[in-house]
């Protein structure tokens, strides 16, 4: 493995000094979450979804670490609405672009790999991509690599879902790439708009906001991943705006968001307080 590419998968798991522990995380999304997402979208849901029937929905989560501290939440929310769910994000990589660099050409190539096989045994309805941060290279190889992944799509009988990687610290890895991961979610709403209905793209800013530095961006400590509560905002968003086009209703906050995932070994390692 480069050793950069070594250097970026350990700094993307550093610790994160300060957050909100898991219990107070998802005590508080009845205060935070009214504020997050689209307008009139709060975390009071009308009535108790307890049923687990299922959607026929299947999401395959592709993406980065990033991605990989939001899956816990995600997975939980999705499951608990009837919605089958796999996790394939990868640290410190899990790009599908090429930018003709040594180090997205390998980690692309290993995302690609697993995305056929994840294909082909999990069988998703859904993939859902989010933008990484190592989505790299020209407007064109941006392109490429989108369009490939609606196409590739598509032949399974599947969609696309782009989701824009929420603001992050830029340091100096990220430094020299920071114009290409600006056009990269440019790139991608492109790529859905011209898709026929194959793929979606859904603008998370609207949980995130642009600002890494402001409170509504809910970034841990590192300033690039998150703790239980963003991964929890985050869920409920992405949940609702899914349902809103899969034609299923997200099961009710309550019926996951204190579950099991808060302890996952992920947040240990950031460091989010217990």
């Amino acid at each position: 493995m480069n050793s950069k590419h070594k250097s970026r998968s350990r700094s993307s798991r550093r610790p994160a000094r300060r957050a909100l522990g898991a219990v107070g995380a998802v005590a508080a999304l009845g205060l935070t979450l009214a504020g997050c997402g689209e307008k009139g979208s709060g975390v009071k849901d009308e009535g108790k979804n307890k049923s687990t029937t299922r959607t026929g929905t299947k999401v395959l989560w592709v993406g980065d670490s990033i991605a990989g501290a939001e899956a816990p939440a995600l997975g939980a929310a999705l499951k608990a609405g009837g919605v089958e769910f796999k996790d394939s994000s990868s640290d410190g990589g899990g790009t599908i672009v090429d930018s003709g660099e040594k180090i997205t050409r390998m980690i692309s190539g290993d995302t690609w790999k697993q995305l056929t096989k994840n294909i082909d045994s999990f069988r998703p309805t859904v993939i859902a991509y989010q933008v990484t941060t190592y989505d790299w290279g020209s407007k064109d190889k941006q392109r490429a690599a989108y369009e490939k992944l609606v196409g590739t799509a598509k032949d399974a009988g599947a969609e696309v879902v782009f989701v824009p990687s929420p603001p992050i610290k830029i340091d100096g890895f990220y430094k020299q790439h920071e114009a290409q991961m600006r056009t990269a979610p440019e790139v991608a709403a492109e790529v859905a708009r011209k898709s026929g209905g194959t793929a979606a793209f859904f603008d998370a800013s609207q949980v995130w906001g642009t600002d890494a530095s402001a409170g509504k961006a809910q970034r841990a400590s590192d300033g690039i991943h998150n703790c239980q509560q963003g991964a929890a905002a985050f869920a409920k968003w992405f949940t609702g705006k899914l349902g809103e086009r899969e034609g299923f209703t997200p099961a009710s906050v309550d019926t996951w968001a204190q579950k099991s995932w808060t302890g996952d070994e992920r947040y240990s390692k950031l460091r989010c307080a217990a």
